[in-house]
């Protein structure tokens, strides 16, 4: 058992390594930079099933540390929650298959509210639908999934959630978010005692 758990610990990590790292990370933060703390829109996020989950952690993770985001369910956008969106905004779209019925069709729907929206994807499938169409693609590597079925997402997440977290520290460092802006935006629990301690600290 043991050794079986170490070795999906290894698939993982080694998924981690495998990411791709180029020029694609620094273009999708420039074009959040740009509509998000020059132009004040907001950082738009959305993904289905599984990749939702990792949506929602990334845009509150984004918006705790100073670039405001939100997440958007593509189901509810159907159903009026599209009028979140105003100009300035810029969508980044989860799936790892990058043909997510429900994603494909957020992008035709932002398309007839305003022609201008950024698409930033993050997804396995660089030659997807969705890849095709977006601003920036952010790829995952496509990495096998450790689901003795090959099948629920377990791997691919974990990368997700990697690139979700490269993106809010690159943001920050670019940014120069200090801890005192941190805890005006974080104010309860531990983290918001510890950083108001570290801000009082300076």
């Amino acid at each position: 058992m043991k050794e079986e758990i170490k070795a999906v610990i290894q698939a993982e990590a080694q998924a981690i390594l495998n990411i791709p790292v180029d020029d694609s990370i620094e273009k999708a933060l420039d074009i959040i930079y740009e509509r998000v703390h020059q132009k004040h829109g907001k950082l738009i996020v959305s993904g289905m099933g599984k990749a939702g989950q990792i949506a929602i952690n990334i845009a509150t993770t984004f918006s705790s540390t100073g670039t405001p985001a939100v997440f958007l369910h593509p189901a509810d956008a159907q159903h009026g929650d599209l009028g979140v969106m105003q100009p300035n905004d810029v969508l980044l779209l989860i799936s790892n298959s990058g043909k997510t019925r429900e994603i494909v069709e957020l992008v035709q729907l932002t398309a007839k509210l305003y022609d201008n929206i950024p698409l930033i994807v993050l997804t396995g499938n660089p030659a997807s639908e969705l890849a095709e169409d977006a601003d920036v693609v952010l790829n995952t590597g496509g990495p096998d999934e450790v689901c003795i079925l090959g099948l629920s997402p377990t791997t691919s997440t974990t990368v997700m959630t990697v690139i979700g977290d490269v993106l809010v520290v690159m943001m920050m460092k670019r940014i120069k978010f200090s801890v005192e802006e941190y805890a005006k935006r974080h104010h309860g629990g531990y983290l918001g005692e510890k950083s108001r301690k570290a801000a009082a600290s300076k």
